[in-house]
């Protein structure tokens, strides 16, 4: 099998997923075609080089819909030949894109591919593409859906944990991310986005609470604890037996924020990226997706890092460090919980409660984190991994060459 190397990473910042947020005038193929032309810019890139580019979007309607890959190619000016699918595992859209690049890079069937994913969420609300699981009574209660929020607060109960405990989660991820900024941690794949006059809309995660503290999240109120009442609740507990009731502790302060983002990552082989005269970053090592209980839906990553892991022939100590999506504070603090993980190696320039989850992207965004940071405390390897939407998790391990 070929070894398949990342060689760049580039990313919108996230912005506000509201009309008044800062991408909320930029359509997803802008957000897209914006990237195309830095990272063929940053790399003088030949594009007519590139076999296929792998987009993830969660909700592909209205101007994310139609292969929105395709399109955001040919509006970027990019060489005809270049070809785009566009493909959803919903919240892991944007690593899955990555590690279908790496494989169709393994196989030998293409030297140099482009993956990522795009989420304008400002423009097109969660869930507006409609689906079975949402729209079907049948489905619904046969597979006993309930919000991921009720999951959230399902595991925290299962768990042990209180308010004050995944409040003290989000708080750090907040605080992480502000010094990060400030450190400039970001800067070396973050792009600015300007309109079509070259006015610029937005330059830097806007989501980022510096001033957070305890106690204004502890004036929040739980999120979930309506849609609980509704019957939520009783279907969960249905299935989980040994608890009586669920505590409701997840709010706006400790869950992953709505925004607008994009994110790229170029793929290749040895022999592609000389062709194309790129100089290898890291090795994807490991890959893997599976899937989980879906009622209680978030408990995926730690069965997917486990499989990622057991195909690299590493154990979780053999990871310097992990970036586990922040979807609800409880899934990192779970997953590193399971894998025997100091928390101190996870997330360590915070996460999508600070800085939000673009559906489509995350999973590229938060593996390009992942090299970034790599590099600038001279590490070795990392995982990324996300729970997924209907009962999933995935898992990537990338080592620095």
């Amino acid at each position: 099998m070929i070894d398949a190397y990342l060689f760049d990473h580039v990313r919108t910042p996230r912005g506000k997923g509201k009309k008044d947020g800062g991408l909320h005038q930029a359509s997803p193929v802008w957000l897209l075609r914006t990237l195309l032309k830095a990272l063929q810019a940053r790399q003088g890139l030949d594009t007519a080089l590139v076999d296929d580019v792998v987009l993830g979007c969660v909700t592909p309607v209205g101007e994310q819909g139609a292969d929105i890959a395709r399109t955001a190619v040919l509006d970027a000016e990019w060489a005809q030949c270049v070809p785009g699918v566009t493909q959803s595992r919903f919240c892991a859209s944007g690593l899955e894109s990555v590690n279908l690049a790496a494989a169709k890079v393994a196989s030998g069937f293409e030297d140099l591919v482009v993956a990522g994913g795009v989420e304008s969420m400002s423009r097109w609300v969660m869930g507006s593409d409609g689906g079975a699981w949402f729209m079907d009574p049948r489905i619904n209660q046969k597979l006993g859906f309930v919000p991921q929020g009720v999951g959230a607060d399902l595991i925290a109960t299962l768990e042990g944990w209180g308010r004050a405990d995944v409040d003290a989660f989000a708080l750090r991820s907040h605080q992480k991310a502000a010094a990060a900024r400030a450190a400039g941690h970001f800067a070396r794949s973050l792009v600015p986005v300007h309109d079509i006059a070259g006015l610029l809309l937005l330059a830097e995660d806007e989501t980022i609470r510096p001033d957070a503290s305890a106690q204004a999240m502890a004036r929040l109120e739980p999120s979930f604890a309506a849609m609980g009442g509704m019957g939520f609740d009783a279907t969960a507990l249905r299935k989980y037996t040994t608890v009586e009731r669920i505590v409701h502790m997840h709010h706006a302060g400790n869950s992953s924020g709505i925004v607008d983002g994009a994110a790229l990552m170029l793929v290749g082989s040895k022999a592609g990226g000389i062709k194309a005269g790129l100089k290898p970053r890291a090795r994807l090592r490991a890959a893997a997706v599976v899937g989980s209980e879906p009622t209680i839906m978030l408990t995926g990553p730690t069965p997917a890092c486990r499989k990622a892991l057991a195909k690299a022939g590493m154990q979780p100590g053999d990871i310097d460090l992990w970036e586990i999506n922040e979807a609800f504070a409880v899934v990192p603090m779970k997953t590193a919980r399971d894998l025997g993980v100091d928390l101190e190696r996870v997330n360590v320039n915070g996460g999508a409660i600070a800085m939000g989850h673009p559906l489509g992207a995350t999973g590229c965004v938060i593996l390009g984190t992942l090299l970034d940071e790599l590099e600038r405390r001279d590490l070795a390897t990392g995982c990324a991994t996300l729970c997924v939407g209907g009962g999933m998790g995935i898992a990537t391990i990338i080592e620095r060459v």
